[in-house]
């Protein structure tokens, strides 16, 4: 005998079969009616969206756990991998530096004892004074900045500017505040200075652009791009051996050189006296500057030969007077 349902099975079975045949009416029916509520009321939808993301995020945070463990135990037993092939590679580094510090131990030890036998003098120290970039005073027709550091900090015309790479300028003007620095590649700037391979002379003259000009290289001279250029030390205006830049260019009219730094980039300058007075032309500094041996009093300081070394008397030496003998009466006599 066949059993019938009760009268819920009775009632609901119609509304289920109804819902089957019909579900995707329906939903194509709720997307239309969400859509137009979203239209109509969006901080209502906003909210819906919030409360549905709080209520899903918990669940997600629970099913995305498993899936960060494994992540986890995975990078772990790689780390575990590599670790013996990293130990063996950091041991041979350290063989390496063993090496290389006894190396450098029997280096310093014959140095010591070669500057002992040939009487080596150091250079005297140098004075370094740090200052920052207040102003570009630059333009087409200067090349210049000015720097937070004047005479106060032992700053003096004719020092050497420098950045973390190599040589900017000089201080061209010493304030009591600040000082006004002369870029290399300004047209009024000259300086000494060498190619590093060839050891080659020249001039970097600079032209106002930004890359000066090598002049007054020989006619036999070596240059090729990729060079490094240092100062030569000619004229007492620099030491020999700072950076300068890196030839850029080679053709028959110029050899150009690209500087070290980049203008527009330099916040922190380092202001360098190495006690040389070769661009000096102020007596009371010369005379101020520690590094310089003033001599005994009445007598000038001894100074280096070069192109602008000491101050010159604005008068010509005029000859001594003639002198004149006196007869022992007292009437003057003839010249001698």
């Amino acid at each position: 005998m066949a059993q019938h349902g009760g009268p819920q099975q009775r009632i609901f079975s119609p509304i289920r079969t109804a819902l089957h045949r019909f579900a995707f009416i329906l939903l194509i029916v709720s997307c239309f009616a969400l859509m137009l509520l979203g239209k109509a009321d969006t901080v209502l939808i906003e909210r819906i969206r919030g409360a549905a993301v709080d209520l899903v995020s918990p669940f997600m945070n629970l099913a995305s756990r498993p899936a960060a463990s494994i992540d986890d135990v995975t990078t772990r037993i790689e780390s575990f991998a590599s670790l013996y092939e990293e130990n063996l590679r950091l041991r041979e580094q350290n063989r390496e530096l063993l090496a290389w510090q006894q190396v450098a131990r029997n280096l310093t030890y014959e140095n010591s004892r070669l500057r002992e036998l040939s009487h080596y003098a150091n250079p005297p120290s140098q004075h370094e004074v740090s200052a920052r970039v207040i102003a570009d005073m630059g333009g087409a027709f200067a090349h210049s900045m000015m720097i937070s550091a004047g005479t106060r900090d032992g700053v003096l015309k004719g020092q050497a500017v420098l950045s973390d790479e190599g040589l900017i300028g000089r201080i061209a003007d010493a304030g009591y505040q600040a000082s006004r620095v002369l870029l290399i590649t300004d047209i009024n700037s000259r300086i000494p200075v060498m190619i590093e391979n060839s050891r080659d002379r020249a001039f970097l003259s600079g032209d106002n652009t930004d890359r000066p000009l090598l002049t007054f290289l020989t006619a036999d001279a070596t240059v090729a791009p990729g060079d490094r250029v240092l100062t030569s030390g000619h004229g007492g205006a620099f030491p020999p051996g700072i950076p300068v830049g890196i030839v850029s260019s080679v053709s028959e009219n110029a050899v150009r050189v690209a500087p070290l730094f980049r203008r527009h980039q330099v916040e922190y300058l380092r202001v360098v006296n190495y006690g040389l007075a070769g661009i000096l032309k102020d007596p009371d500094a010369l005379h101020s500057m520690p590094h310089l041996d003033q001599g005994t009093p009445g007598h000038a300081p001894s100074l280096p030969t070069g192109v602008g070394v000491g101050p010159a008397s604005d008068e010509p030496a005029m000859p001594e007077p003639p002198t004149f003998s006196t007869s022992p009466s007292g009437t003057p006599g003839a010249r001698p």
